[in-house]
């Protein structure tokens, strides 16, 4: 266990830090297979902007990777292409 103040103090924030990045990190997930699960076109571009708005939101924050953010935004625009 730690002995300074300061450390307690930053285990505290960082499991704070790390129950807000997964909770976010887990509702992202979601939207995505939400997204992926439909099969109307028209509920899948009127969902896109809010996924697109949430992936930049975490990789700005380095929840995710900003890579990663790139790559489901690209997966996510094609598959919304392909839907009739």
């Amino acid at each position: 266990m730690a002995n300074h103040k300061s450390s307690l103090k930053r285990i505290r924030q960082e499991e704070t830090r790390r129950l807000h990045n997964r909770y976010y990190g887990k509702t992202m997930r979601n939207a995505v297979r939400k997204l992926r699960a439909t099969t109307d076109k028209a509920e899948a571009v009127a969902m896109y902007p809010g996924i697109t708005k949430m992936l930049d939101k975490l990789a700005k924050t380095n929840v995710i990777h900003k890579n990663k953010a790139s790559n489901l935004k690209s997966k996510l625009a094609l598959y919304i292409n392909k839907l009739a």
